[in-house]
């Protein structure tokens, strides 16, 4: 198979809600909106990915779902976003494989993942 594109696709129990806090609170850049303006859809950046909100959905967040969101200062972002009223599920720390991560959750409650790759990490060194 060769792929060339792919996005995560979110249906939202609110629309708007979600919209506001992945473009205002996450500050994630529109890379397109399309549909009605009553349903509007929007794909936001994701680094070198995509994430798409569109149509709704009354179902719960499935628990297997995670956004892994590679961030410059993870502690920065937790903070930030608590003081915005996010809701924190961990606060940044230090995993065994090296990594600093937090984990936050969208309004409708799928986790997200804010990771850091600390600068002496064997990523930041990888010749690949």
């Amino acid at each position: 198979m060769e792929v060339l594109s792919s996005r995560v696709l979110l249906r939202p129990r609110d629309p708007a809600r979600s919209r506001r806090f992945y473009a205002e609170t996450l500050g994630l850049a529109v890379y397109r909106e399309f549909g009605p303006p009553e349903h509007p859809g929007v794909v936001f950046f994701l680094g070198q990915g995509f994430l798409e909100l569109s149509g709704s959905s009354q179902e719960a967040a499935t628990t297997g779902m995670r956004l892994w969101l590679q961030v410059r200062d993870a502690a920065q972002e937790e903070k930030r976003l608590r003081e915005a009223g996010v809701t924190v599920l961990r606060e940044a720390r230090q995993e065994p494989w090296g990594l600093i991560e937090a984990w936050i959750a969208d309004p409708d409650g799928h986790h997200i993942a804010l990771v850091q790759v600390p600068d002496d990490h064997p990523l930041r060194r990888d010749p690949r």
